[in-house]
């Protein structure tokens, strides 16, 4: 695998999440999580904490300006100098148009984005359940349909824009953890 610079793409709970951190492990680089950097922003009670809070608990999107902010102030930072795996941004055409002119001026290129694909009633399912383990009150199933519904307006367009770029990847996101992390594996060769 040479590949470190990386997007893992997918819908709400297709297990982005634990695959970059798998990832991250493998690799030695860290997983850049907008979603973690957001909620720990909200715990902390910051102006932009509480403005992800509003749309954050009404499934929505966290405005571009906000996310792009918090994505370019992280990918700076000295841990991300010999990759990254970014899980959860970009999110929009604007998120990624921002990106594609942000990572040359920190000398580098997105070299891979996976995109992860599972049924979408597998994916409520999914939610559903870590919002049981987890106590997270942003996944409630009126929450996470209407995640679903942004997902799929908003950000799987992404797929192909980063297609044509000719480095994306479908992985099937649906099995075991193990049989997923082989998939993407395989596709980053």
């Amino acid at each position: 695998m040479t590949a470190r610079r990386l997007l893992l793409l997918g819908p709400p709970g297709a297990g982005k999440g634990t695959q970059a951190i798998r990832l991250a492990n493998q690799l030695g680089i860290p997983q850049i999580s907008t979603g973690d950097m957001l909620r720990a922003a909200v715990a902390a009670g910051s102006e932009i904490g509480k403005t992800a809070q509003a749309h954050m608990d009404a499934g929505e999107l966290v405005p571009d300006h906000v996310v792009i902010g918090v994505a370019e102030e992280r990918l700076g930072q000295s841990d991300a100098t010999d990759g990254f795996i970014l899980d959860g941004f970009p999110r929009t055409r604007a998120q990624a148009e921002a990106l594609d002119g942000l990572l040359p001026k920190l000398g580098c290129k997105l070299e891979c984005c996976i995109a992860l694909t599972v049924d979408p009633e597998e994916l409520v399912a999914r939610l559903l359940k870590r919002a049981e383990i987890e106590g997270r009150a942003d996944d409630n199933e009126k929450a996470i349909r209407t995640r679903m519904a942004v997902y799929e307006e908003k950000t799987e367009p992404l797929i192909d824009h980063y297609r044509a770029k000719s480095i994306l990847a479908l992985v099937d996101g649906l099995g075991e953890v193990d049989e997923v992390a082989v998939r993407i594996t395989a596709a980053l060769g």
